[in-house]
């Protein structure tokens, strides 16, 4: 029996969308045979015709063939929209950015591997309809746990990466806080050293030396405050770099994070499925358009 190289549940998948696929086709079929019928039996009741007459029923028969067929590849080219959402959405939860090879489409060899699935699971006499009455919504894919706990990790990430960004927004904050009050006790001190020169011509000689006393004790009491303030802003600087590093990191870390997990679904079974499945689509188009072809008037 021919295989696709793919596990039980994703074979019995490709199985039900190709069943699908048949049945649809079966019905345009029909309806392109009803056209013929419907011509013979409208159209048909004279023995002779002549050449105009003949001209004006193949032009009606081929109008009425070229929308029904018409009809069917846009469906058929919406259905693979469909099925295409459904994957990339599954995907998507995973942070994955799956890509497509549409050279793939037409490759001969694996078109006719698809033509002996299709023909080893429904021509075959002896092969048992698959019962699925229940139709599951997609889940996201494990590969033996590794892509799970890539995707924890990811998340990990991104959590200590909002962490880091808060702390390094509260110590900017905090940095600026400090620019603020060293600037506050600079126009202080200037403030101090302006009262102090307009009044000394108005200070008694006895009031002077205390005067200029508390003025020194001020000066030190400034510089110490002053240093604090210095030393206080070095640190929150030393801490806004490690932050900054910090993030860094943790970006870093997540972007390797991501392209491994990407990686890693480009090596399963279910990226070179769905590579088949738009390699099946892409023939089966090719198919009908080759069979259009035979009903189309020769110039």
């Amino acid at each position: 029996m021919a295989e696709l190289g793919l596990n039980e549940h994703h074979q019995n998948e490709v199985i039900n969308y190709m069943r699908f696929a048949r049945s649809k086709r079966g019905l345009r079929l029909k309806t392109v045979d009803s056209c013929f019928q419907d011509l013979k039996e409208s159209r048909l009741v004279e023995e002779t015709f002549t050449i105009d007459e003949v001209s004006e029923v193949l032009n009606g028969l081929q109008a009425v063939v070229h929308g029904e067929v018409e009809s069917e590849l846009i469906n058929t080219a919406y259905t693979n929209v469909l099925l295409l959402r459904q994957l990339f959405s599954q995907a998507e939860k995973w942070y994955l950015k799956l890509q497509t090879d549409i050279s793939e489409l037409e490759n001969r060899e694996l078109l006719e591997q698809v033509a002996e699935f299709e023909k080893a699971e429904f021509i075959s006499s002896n092969k048992k309809p698959i019962v699925d009455n229940i139709r599951p919504k997609l889940a996201p894919l494990n590969e033996g746990g590794a892509a799970e706990l890539l995707n924890k990790e990811i998340l990990r990430l991104q959590e200590e990466n909002e962490k880091l960004k808060s702390r390094l927004k509260a110590t900017e904050t905090q940095a600026t806080n400090a620019l603020d009050e060293k600037s506050k006790l600079e126009r202080a001190l200037q403030d101090l050293q302006l009262d102090q020169g307009n009044q000394k011509d108005f200070v008694k000689a006895q009031d002077l030396s205390d005067l200029e006393n508390t003025v020194a004790a001020l000066k030190s009491e400034f510089q110490k405050t002053l240093d604090d303030q210095t030393e206080n802003q070095k640190s929150l600087e030393e801490n806004l770099a490690t932050a900054k590093h910090d993030l860094l990191r943790v970006q870093e870390q997540l972007s390797m994070a991501e392209k491994e997990l990407e990686k890693k679904f480009q090596q399963t079974a279910a990226y070179r499925n769905m590579k088949e499945i738009l390699t099946k689509k892409n023939d089966q188009i090719k198919a009908l358009r080759k069979r259009l072809a035979k009903y189309e008037p020769e110039d």
